[in-house]
């Protein structure tokens, strides 16, 4: 069994050597051990302790590795959950988050302080008392930016809040799609476009880490749902998820360089995620190149020998598994040859390097105390940026002179909803509002309440509340003022999709009741994800603010006087129903699978499949390919001003595709534009319509500007998954430039050669 363990190992170990020299440099020193994984023992200058920095991370690593017992390296490959837990306290020497690895004072190898920080450093069952947090807007909202540098800077403000208080692993980077509108995640996801999700996950995890820290990337892969996620098995196409899913974390990683990738929950295509050689060894590791570790989500592991020999370097928070996996039972594993020791060593090898790569060995003393002016900079512009106007009749901006205004519902006489989760932030102010859902779960409001930002930008108006609870005393209120603004919520959760997508208690209702008793009706929507509207067309404008963060309601209220001009783009399509979706129904159960273990060996059965059957089909491309109209496309949104796009043209070189177009601002106001370009290929390339760039130009009135950019050549091809190669199919192709997916006012057409590219 040894021998047979040891070749399978160094198989896949030294093809992913050849192919991480490649794309991270930094690690070649780190490419020569993997592909041999036998080392000489470190001579002269080269024998010192690993912490020194002008080595680089691989030499550190395997200079560490080398002076380590076999039960230090088993101990960086499991980690516990770093609060109170099953009648043991907060481990010694953790800070108290999500999780905890003891470092090797020795060796001077840092503990891995690990926390929750996808939107904020979390502070879970206040197990830190009283430490607070900047809460940022959802990853919706930033999304809805297309502003990849205000992403790292999110990324640099949380990272660097994490390191302040003592963290040095930010459990982040959330690069899975939306494939459900529905999903309760989705607010912690970026878009349901590849290019655009691995774009900004990519510059949200690079800013967290230059602030020293690892950041991780997750959920990997297909955790694109909530229900029954525990014993879901996700069935796809391999070449459709390498051109949605995968592509999006092959790109996020290409950006961001995240030191640690989480793998998910559910099984996909019949095997976990965590003990998945095709996801781990063979796409990760060898095909893309990854050099640093693989980590568990908490409480995804099943196996010791499957998951090591399937790519897995760390398993997280082992008090959620149904046992220790890679304690004693991996020790043992070695101990008979099931697992080869060389699986350990590059287990630890991978841990390390990122480590050393990371900084995180070189600065293990806590950061300058946390920078909140800036964070709140950051907060706000994100919720500026990321708010989008979906429809304006006319009614903003609001005049300043209005004389009455009423403001309606959605506790905005409190704060602003957060979504609920491992994400959640304890805010700095404190929690402003807190309503129960059911026994376990209560909705979350961040401080700053919209009511307060609105009378400041309208000092000489009145503006009444009224909370909404009765429709028609909410109607008569509206009815007496010169505009009113209802707010509605939709609160998401980890743990759980939402049922519909109608907004929940009988907003809807009110909505409809307030609009007709008074036309100038707005509606700003604070929500996790898409939803229905049945009273669109009785109001005279719509803001989508999503989950806006601690500065959110200053944003919503700066946008509704003018002082803002939105600039937000849809990151997701909006259906006109959940009629229009590849699944109408949530797959799975909505009242829960069970979620201990079943069968032998106490591994969780999945007791269902969730099939993909539109493949990489997803969102606005599954809308193309239908013909279906949505409610608001992919990529929408409006402006105080107007624009117009002229003088699209492509240049061809070979695989490299060069688009730029024209921007001018054709309106009386100041604003931002996000020109978008999209291709359609021939037949055979089977590409309906695929988002191939953008960027965002500030235009003052009558000026114009040239956007270019380069196409990836990924979003020109197919994959082959028989071949492992991205194809490009020869024959004649069409470019289009608009403003979002379904306003695309000029095309260009031209022609590519058959062509392969490396997966």
């Amino acid at each position: 069994m040894l021998v047979k363990a040891e070749a399978r190992t160094a198989s896949w170990m030294a093809k992913g050597a050849r192919r991480a020299a490649e794309t991270f440099p930094a690690v070649l020193t780190h490419v020569a051990f993997l592909a041999a994984f036998t080392f000489a023992a470190a001579a002269g200058a080269e024998e010192r302790r690993s912490s020194n920095p002008p080595l680089p991370p691989a030499r550190r690593a395997q200079i560490a590795l080398q002076q380590m017992t076999d039960e230090e390296k088993l101990s960086l490959v499991h980690g516990v959950i770093a609060a109170r837990w099953g009648g043991e306290g907060k481990p010694a020497g953790s800070i108290g988050s999500a999780g905890y690895v003891p470092g090797i004072p020795r060796l001077g190898v840092p503990a891995l302080q690990e926390t929750d920080a996808e939107l904020g450093v979390a502070n879970p069952g206040n197990v830190r008392p009283g430490d607070e947090a900047a809460a940022m807007p959802s990853d919706l909202s930033l999304a809805s930016t297309w502003d990849t540098p205000l992403a790292r800077r999110q990324g640099q403000a949380v990272g660097g809040e994490a390191r302040a208080k003592g963290f040095n692993v930010l459990l982040g980077g959330a690069a899975n799609l939306i494939r459900d509108p529905r999903g309760g995640r989705n607010f912690e996801y970026f878009s349901e476009d590849p290019l655009l999700t691995g774009e900004m996950a990519g510059a949200v995890i690079g800013g967290a880490q230059s602030r020293h820290i690892i950041s991780t990337i997750k959920h990997f892969a297909l955790n694109a749902q909530e229900t029954d996620r525990v014993v879901l098995d996700a069935r796809i196409d391999r070449g459709a998820m390498r051109e949605s899913d995968l592509l999006a974390f092959e790109i996020a990683i290409e950006r961001g360089r995240p030191g640690a990738a989480m793998c998910a929950y559910n099984q996909v295509n019949g095997r976990y995620s965590c003990e998945n050689d095709w996801l781990l060894n063979q796409v990760l590791k060898t095909d893309w190149r990854y050099p640093y570790f693989v980590m568990s989500d908490w409480g995804a592991v099943h196996s010791t020998i499957r998951a090591a020999m399937a790519g897995l370097d760390q398993e997280s928070g082992e008090q959620l598994d149904t046992q220790n996996f890679f304690g004693r039972p991996l020790a043992q594993a070695i101990a008979e040859g099931e697992v080869p020791k060389a699986r350990l060593d590059d287990m630890a090898r991978r841990i390390l390097t990122s480590i050393f790569a990371h900084g995180l060995a070189d600065n293990q003393e806590r950061s300058d105390p946390v920078d909140f002016a800036s964070s709140d900079k950051t907060a706000l512009a994100i919720a500026r940026e990321g708010t989008v106007l979906l429809r304006n009749q006319g009614l903003l901006p609001l005049s300043p002179g209005v004389r009455r205004l009423v403001v309606i519902g959605g506790d905005a006489d409190r704060g602003v909803l957060s979504g609920g989760g491992s994400s959640q932030v304890v805010p700095r102010g404190g929690i402003a509002a807190k309503v129960q859902i059911g026994e376990n779960r209560a909705m979350i409001f961040d401080p700053g309440a919209p009511l307060e930002a609105i009378r400041r930008q309208f000092p000489g108006a009145r503006v009444d509340f009224d909370d909404g609870s009765s429709p028609a005393r909410a109607a008569k209120a509206a009815a007496q003022a010169d505009a009113a603004i209802v707010f509605a919520d939709q609160w998401k959760t980890e743990t759980a999709d939402a049922p519909s997508l109608e907004l929940p208690g009988g907003q809807d209702r009110l909505i409809d009741a307030v609009a007709r008793a008074n036309p100038r009706t707005m509606v700003v929507l604070e929500t996790g994800g898409p939803v229905r509207m049945p009273w669109l067309d009785r109001t005279a404008a719509v803001l989508e603010a999503w989950y806006p963060g601690e500065m959110g309601a200053e944003a919503i209220a700066e946008i509704l006087s003018g002082a803002v001009n939105p600039s937000g783009r849809l990151p997701v399509t909006f259906p006109v129903s959940e009629a229009q979706l590849p699944h109408p129904k949530v797959q799975g159960d909505p009242n829960g699978a069970p979620t201990g273990p079943v069968g032998r060996g106490g591994h969780y059965g999945a007791i269902f499949t969730a099939t993909y059957d539109e493949g990489a089909a997803v969102g606005y491309k599954w809308f193309v390919e239908r013909e279906e109209r949505p409610l608001f496309p992919f990529g929408f949104g409006l402006s105080y001003t107007t624009f117009d796009l002229s003088g699209l043209a492509v240049s061809v070189n070979g695989v490299n595709v060069v688009a730029s177009v024209t921007v001018r601002n054709a309106g009386g106001q100041a604003g931002t534009a996000t020109p978008q370009f999209y291709l359609s290929g021939p037949n055979a390339a089977n590409i309906p319509l695929r988002l191939v760039g953008w960027d965002r130009a500030d235009l003052k009135p009558g000026q114009d500007q040239r956007v270019t950019v380069s196409i990836d050549p990924r979003l020109l091809a197919t994959f082959d998954e028989a071949a492992r190669r991205w194809r490009i199919e020869p024959g004649v192709y069409r470019l289009t430039a608009g403003f979002d997916s379904g306003r695309r006012e000029l095309a260009a057409s031209f022609e590519l050669q058959s062509a392969s590219l490396p997966p």
